[in-house]
């Protein structure tokens, strides 16, 4: 008898192994990958509250000012344009993790 080792059973160990590996390997996870709505929902909603935080701050001086529509129509505009800017660096965010997953998906080809 020799001390060495059967390679058959050897590969057929390693087969085991690697098919025990692959099945208890966690799945990705369903929540990473956001569709198209729902990026597009994100961006509605922050230009929304940009609006809605112009507005309030707005109103609000213009309530303890007595300036009825001057602070209004400023932070309103201000609010505007703080969503646009939001929407805008979501929309650099998400082409940035798309152009690094297609650059990663062509390096394993």
């Amino acid at each position: 008898m020799s001390d060495e080792p059967d390679p058959g059973r050897l590969q057929a160990l390693e087969k085991r192994l690697a098919e025990a590996k692959k099945a208890g390997a966690p799945k990705p996870r369903a929540d990473e990958h956001y569709s198209a709505a729902s990026q597009g929902w994100r961006m509605v909603i922050e230009l929304v509250a940009g609006l809605a935080i112009g507005f309030g701050i707005g109103y609000g001086l213009d309530t303890v000012f007595g300036t009825m529509p001057l602070f209004l129509v400023l932070f309103i505009l201000l609010g505007f344009v703080a969503g646009v800017k939001t929407m805008l660096r979501t929309a650099r965010e998400i082409q940035g993790a798309q152009a690094a997953g297609t650059s990663a998906r062509d390096e394993g080809e």
